[in-house]
């Protein structure tokens, strides 16, 4: 049996998330959002206080970290922990830790494993490039910086976070540069993937048009 998968990268805001987690209930695919693996990292380092310095505990940590799809999200070590993974302090330090060779090593396998034997949609920085090189179908998701900021600023005040507008816009701006320059797996369009510009234009009107995609190269309907 063939198992169809269907990457969607792009830059922090841009919608990639929302749209793969409603994509992946249309089409009854798994969802496996990546980036929250890193925040899950992320989030074991700030509360264990782990020292990066140690290299063998930096990546027996990463290593030991376990990850399991569920029906309504991913498990971090059997827990259930979405809420904690979207603070602007783990969103922040995941960036940094990104860069690091051996975490996304060891995440990028781990990933893979995941995708094994299902119909896959995964959303990330690097899926159509490194992660699922030969993903079916692969979408690249872009938004000017104030559209993404906007609605960041949406996501954590409708949370009932204080959180300032202008900041958030330095960080996404910080964090494209992060991702964009980095030395391992960076940012970047797949020279096959389809570029969809998601500024002004609703999550549902996204969707339709990559179901429309995925329709015609799945050849039928959905």
């Amino acid at each position: 049996m063939k198992y169809f998968s269907i990457a969607i990268d792009g830059p922090a805001g841009s919608g990639k998330s929302t749209v793969a987690r409603i994509l992946a209930k249309r089409l009854r695919f798994i969802y496996l959002d990546s980036g929250a693996m890193y925040r899950a990292i992320a989030w074991r380092i700030i509360n264990e206080k782990i020292d990066m310095k140690d290299s063998t505990v930096f990546r027996n940590l990463v290593q030991s970290t376990q990850f399991e799809i569920v029906s309504d999200g991913l498990l971090v070590n059997g827990e259930k922990i979405d809420e904690a993974l979207r603070t602007p302090e783990v969103s922040r330090f995941a960036s940094e830790i990104a860069k690091y060779p051996v975490v996304r090593e060891i995440l990028v396998k781990k990933q893979q494993e995941l995708a094994k034997g299902h119909h896959v949609i995964m959303d990330g920085r690097d899926i159509g490039t490194v992660v699922l090189p030969d993903a079916d179908i692969k979408i690249f998701l872009t938004a000017s910086i104030d559209e993404r900021a906007q609605r960041r600023y949406l996501e954590l005040t409708q949370k009932g976070l204080k959180v300032d507008l202008q900041q958030l816009r330095d960080e996404i701006r910080e964090r494209d540069e992060n991702d964009q320059n980095r030395a391992i797996s960076p940012l970047r369009q797949a020279e096959d993937a389809i570029r969809i510009d998601t500024t002004g234009r609703s999550i549902d009107e996204i969707v339709e048009q990559i179901l429309s995609i995925c329709c015609t190269k799945m050849g039928g309907d959905e």
